[in-house]
């Protein structure tokens, strides 16, 4: 029993005799104002038209698989690709074996490697050319292509960054790795037992702009830019080199973890931009006041 919406008693929700129905007693199929079912040959309630069939799942597989790769190959081209660690130069912060995911979306809105970032760049000339790369087989190869896979035929290096353009980098046995004069504290990278540099010292060497400098957390097993200042460049490598920024190591799951700049590079004087910034604000705000006294000086002689 419920209650009358309107009585307020009791009554039956259904009452006999009681005719809901449109005038004439005829039905209204759900959306549809009148008429016969089925009277226009369509399906019963339907719009008049025979149901859709749908495709088999087999049929639209193909179409599945196609959209994926499609989205696999843009996703690699443009955003994020798989890269595997072919070596031990950047212990311990990556190991051989271990799979980077690289951005690669940054660099096409001009974004360029900064100081303390880890990177994936092609072979400058020079680098890999005694390095023997195995030869994939065709599923190895698709899969690549597709970035569901590391390349183990394009010839790239993994580092991290030094020095950016504009810089000057310098390292001298038994001393502190130096950007602009500021010595760096790598103790948080660095592999442990190794020196900054007292395998192969180098500098002082000034960065061309476009360029960065590199160097492996594994000093002393790392092939990096002191060991190719004989190349063009001193060892450095271009900015059109970099395929992107390692952002994450997503294999295996044990050792995920991010790949953030440490701290010592964003210590206060390293830009040198911005070691140059107090002084040249000083000499702007000193050449108002020269020119102010040397005038006053000008008008009290002519007084006099």
């Amino acid at each position: 029993m419920a209650v009358g919406a309107r009585s307020g008693r009791d009554e039956p929700e259904d009452r006999p005799g009681h005719d809901d129905s449109p005038a004439g007693g005829q039905a209204v199929p759900p959306g549809g104002e009148g008429g016969t079912p089925g009277e226009d040959g369509g399906a019963p309630g339907g719009d008049g038209r025979p149901p859709k069939k749908h495709r088999s799942f087999w049929v639209e597989l193909p179409l599945l698989i196609g959209i994926a790769l499609v989205l696999a190959l843009l996703i690699k081209t443009f955003l994020i690709q798989a890269f595997s660690i072919p070596s031990d130069s950047m212990q311990n912060t990556l190991q051989r074996g271990d799979r980077v995911l690289v951005d690669k979306l940054t660099p096409w809105f001009g974004a360029e490697p900064e100081r303390g970032e880890v990177v994936v760049f092609h072979d400058p000339g020079g680098w890999l050319e005694d390095t023997a790369t195995p030869e994939p087989n065709v599923a190895q190869k698709f899969l690549s292509f597709i970035g569901l896979m590391p390349s183990s035929e394009e010839k790239d290096l993994i580092k991290r960054v030094i020095a950016v353009g504009g810089d000057t980098v310098e390292c001298k046995e038994n001393g502190p790795v130096t950007v602009n004069g500021k010595a760096l504290d790598e103790k948080s990278f660095i592999f442990p037992g190794n020196t900054p540099c007292n395998d192969k010292p180098f500098g002082p060497i000034k960065v061309e702009e476009g360029r960065i400098f590199v160097m492996g957390d594994h000093r002393q097993n790392s092939l990096d830019s002191r060991y190719h200042q004989e190349l063009p460049g001193q060892g450095t490598v271009s900015n059109d080199e970099v395929v992107g920024r390692a952002i994450v190591v997503a294999w295996p799951i044990g050792r995920w973890a991010t790949l953030p700049a440490p701290d010592t590079f964003d210590q206060p004087g390293l830009n040198a931009a911005a070691a140059m910034a107090p002084a040249a604000l000083g000499l702007a705000g000193a050449v108002p006041l020269v020119l102010w006294r040397r005038r006053r000086l000008t008008v009290r002689r002519t007084a006099g």
